[in-house]
């Protein structure tokens, strides 16, 4: 049997993020809007800054506006909740992230409650979730979107396929899970509780491993053929002393059963960033009641 086919998010994201470019440009042009985008990091995490300087420049690339607000580690969190109220009055910002984590004298949720859910383009906002659930438009989750989008390039129409999510996180696992049920999937939400979980996940035509535990679904837990696609990314130490990336899924093991397969990294990963851009263009669009962004 040969290897699974690779499913190259590097790829599949530089062209959504080339499409996202073309239509800013068409509103640019249209209805003389540009689309922005505010960033907020709270303290200095290396992997936050990063990210947090990625996300500017592909932003700036599409031709959207970027505003970061960089704020020491110590900031009150009544000052950055003033500061996001400013940003979802603020008519140039059309999509306001919030990245975490945030340091752990700021309540979270209390941060994602206050943004204006028309600006909350990492969909976490209960309004979003309970949108998505409802089965109504909604702002969605960047990297359970990225998914989606690589799964039905892969595989077409997905509708009737079985699917197995293991991992009921906020952020991926469950607006997954309402993803591929829209999608008229038959799905099941699993984790590390599951009973006989190597059983559960080998009856799905799709796995979306989610799970945050580096390498852990392995091959003979795919059914041959299958989709699988590895959210997770994990940083495991060597023996050398070097360190490595590595998915929540057993990638040599599983790359020799299933039908394809993202590699970590250059799978989901580029996604997020793409889908973020993404959401922050339909965002746009909605706010000035102009006609949906196509895709």
């Amino acid at each position: 049997m040969t290897d699974a086919k690779l499913i190259d998010g590097t790829v599949f994201s530089g062209k959504l993020r080339e499409t996202i470019a073309s239509r800013v440009a068409e509103m640019k042009g249209k209805h003389r809007i540009t689309p922005g985008l505010a960033v907020v990091l709270v303290g200095e995490d290396p992997a936050s800054q990063v990210y947090v300087r990625t996300k500017g420049k592909r932003t700036v690339e599409t031709g959207m506006n970027s505003f970061e607000h960089k704020l020491p580690a110590d900031t009150p969190e009544d000052s950055l909740l003033l500061l996001i109220d400013s940003l979802n009055k603020d008519p140039a910002v059309h999509g306001i992230l919030v990245q975490l984590p945030v340091p752990k004298h700021i309540d979270t949720q209390k941060v994602i409650e206050a943004i204006d859910p028309a600006k909350d383009v990492d969909g976490f906002h209960p309004v979003n979730v309970g949108r998505l659930a409802a089965g109504m438009d909604a702002l969605v989750p960047c990297t359970p979107l990225g998914s989606l989008l690589l799964l039905k390039d892969n595989l077409g129409k997905l509708g009737g396929l079985d699917a197995v999510v293991i991992g009921r996180s906020n952020i991926v696992g469950k607006p997954m899970a309402q993803l591929l049920i829209r999608e008229s999937c038959t799905v099941t939400i699993a984790h590390s509780q599951t009973r006989d979980l190597p059983s559960v996940v080998r009856r799905a035509d799709i796995v979306i491993a989610a799970v945050g535990r580096p390498e852990m679904i392995k091959g003979d837990w795919i059914k041959p053929g299958a989709t699988v696609i590895d959210v997770g990314i994990n940083r495991i130490d060597l023996p050398d002393g070097k360190t490595r990336l590595v998915g929540d899924v057993d990638f040599a093991s599983a790359v020799k059963v299933a039908g394809a397969i993202t590699p970590v990294p250059g799978g989901v990963g580029p996604m997020t960033i793409a889908c973020l851009l993404r959401n922050t263009l339909v965002a746009c669009a909605r706010q000035h009641n102009l006609p949906e962004v196509e895709f």
